[in-house]
């Protein structure tokens, strides 16, 4: 959630908590703005988790409390023996959320000396209308389409540049592969995937998964990326097999787009892999490396392609 925006949020609902509370003249009115600060969340759908365990936490509290102090009175040690009992069982049920509003409306029956129903009414009034007014401004989040379309952008002109820098030094020995893109693109993978999971977790009941296989499918295209900068460091290619890798790294860039399945770019990989099988034995150590390096980097760059072609087959959109 954008800092102006979820500052705004806190700002009315805790003034309008507390007014609601105040007009209706509950006691401690101002304790249902900091539980709506409190149970203000990023998503929706942590707001309603939120929201339900603070409901449990704040009943189990006043029960503890309404008991320990009919049984020991409105002592300063029975206030301590609510804690010793109230917060193991709220940490056993995992409501620890709401341990600190959940005490602080417990004090307020400790100050009033009194367990009263209509105390005890009002404590859970509070509550509800600082709960319930997080909920409702919970209702309205801002879609975050916009940011996630940018960041599809961002990714496929990420992997280009590194597409287009293997074809670089392959096809005029431009310099060495210090994985600098790479990591970068890492990087912007994982900031894109965090806010596809927090977008995910405000659409309550409409749900889509696209945008999360994309951008895994993107990681595991990036780690293979990382296989083959240091296989395309660690070897010296004759200049016709440098060219015929750089113009499929140049043809796999001008493909990236997650529209475009790549079919074809499958079947020219596999003909240079037939084609490079059938030449004739490498006869020193230095050339059998060599062989072996340029198949790996083909059966990687089949494989960075394959990854595409499933995923373009499985989520395909309309």
């Amino acid at each position: 959630m954008p800092l102006l925006h979820r500052t705004i949020k806190l700002a009315l609902v805790t003034c309008l908590a507390t007014g609601l509370a105040s007009l209706l003249g509950m006691s401690y009115a101002v304790s249902a703005g900091i539980i709506a600060i409190l149970s203000l969340s990023d998503t929706r759908r942590s707001t309603l988790r939120l929201a339900y365990a603070r409901t449990m936490s704040t009943i189990l509290a006043l029960v503890t409390g309404s008991l320990v102090f009919l049984l020991l009175g409105f002592h300063l040690w029975a206030l301590g023996a609510f804690l010793l009992l109230y917060v193991p069982l709220a940490y056993l049920w995992g409501w620890e959320i709401g341990i600190t509003p959940s005490s602080v409306l417990v004090t307020h029956l400790f100050l009033e000396r009194s367990t009263s129903w209509l105390l005890l009414g009002n404590e859970l009034a509070i509550f509800l209308i600082g709960t319930g007014f997080a909920l409702l401004a919970n209702l309205y989040m801002p879609s975050q389409q916009e940011e996630i379309d940018h960041y599809h952008e961002l990714v496929e002109d990420q992997l280009k540049k590194i597409l287009y820098r293997f074809e670089g030094f392959l096809g005029r020995g431009d310099g060495r592969n210090d994985a600098r893109l790479i990591r970068e693109l890492e990087e912007t993978l994982d900031q894109a995937i965090d806010l596809v999971y927090q977008d995910q977790a405000n659409h309550l009941f409409h749900q889509t998964n696209y945008h999360i296989h994309y951008f895994e499918m993107r990681k595991r295209q990036n780690a293979i990326l990382k296989d083959m900068a240091q296989n395309i460091n660690d070897c010296q290619l004759e200049a016709e097999e440098s060219l015929i890798l750089a113009q499929l790294f140049s043809k796999t860039a001008q493909q990236l787009s997650q529209d475009n399945p790549a079919h074809h770019l499958l079947d020219e990989i596999e003909n240079y892999l037939t084609l490079f099988r059938k030449r004739p034995l490498p006869k020193t150590r230095t050339e059998f490396e060599t062989r072996a390096t340029l198949l790996q980097l083909l059966r990687d760059l089949k494989q960075f392609i394959l990854v595409k072609v499933e995923f373009y087959r499985e989520y395909k959109r309309e």
